[in-house]
């Protein structure tokens, strides 16, 4: 199964958020990132409303012609959203409202019965679930028993020791992801995945079905352009 590409926008409703207006145009960019070979739109509203907002997960909900992937910390008001809008997925993230970014997976022993719960909640409405997960294989056994469908491997690691030891960097995640699909369970990955370490982990891990990136890849468009930005990405998977 080749691995997809979605694409997380939400840097582009930053940038349109620190004017106000419209400019860029959020929806129009995410029709354009699925023209130019995007395989998913990816969305992680926040409460502080500082990037994409719940009103734009509902406009995009139809603009969406591949797959809408929601990101999360359950609370009761994003599961709420959830049910409205029936995402093709929503991938649950142990956040803090406060976080600036994710960086953590869930601890799914703690945490278990209020997964087993949420999920079965959001799988009501027909909506996929992925965890956000680190590598602990034991934690992603657990996952399993939350009755996900996927995990979604926390690469901020692999990024950071990727320069120093591609090898050693890769290994656990090579390992966690066999893991998962040895107990049927799929896999994406995603955090601070780039042109310079996507390859690599591509070829090294190849048992994930969906990469999530936004960061590095908008930052890239900036000088490279969307459409090229796009193609140079889908290229380190193929």
């Amino acid at each position: 199964m080749a691995t997809r590409l979605s694409v997380n926008i939400n840097k582009v409703a930053l940038i349109r958020n620190a004017r106000g207006g419209n400019v860029p145009n959020l929806l129009q960019v995410a029709k354009d990132c699925e023209i130019f070979g995007a395989e998913g739109i990816t969305v992680h509203p926040r409460p502080d409303q500082r990037h994409v907002r719940y009103e734009d997960v509902i406009a995009l909900k139809p603009i969406v012609q591949t797959e809408l992937n929601v990101e999360g910390y359950p609370s009761e008001h994003f599961l709420q959203l959830i049910e409205k809008v029936k995402p093709h997925q929503c991938t649950l993230v142990p956040d803090p409202p406060d976080a600036l970014t994710s960086s953590e997976g869930w601890d799914t022993f703690t945490h278990q019965q209020f997964l087993r719960e949420v999920i079965a909640r959001i799988k009501q409405v027909g909506t996929r679930v992925s965890l956000f997960m680190e590598t602990d294989t034991e934690l992603i056994e657990a996952a399993f028993l939350t009755g996900t469908d996927r995990i979604e491997l926390y690469t901020g690691p692999y990024a950071k020791d990727f320069t120093t030891d591609p090898v050693e960097a890769v290994a656990p995640f090579a390992e966690a992801a066999q893991r998962a699909v040895d107990l049927g369970l799929e896999v994406n990955a995603g955090h601070d995945l780039s042109l310079q370490n996507l390859q690599y982990f591509h070829q090294q891990v190849p048992q994930v079905v969906e990469v999530s990136i936004g960061h590095a890849l908008i930052s890239d468009a900036l000088y490279f352009g969307l459409r090229a930005t796009i193609e140079k990405y889908k290229d380190c998977l193929d």
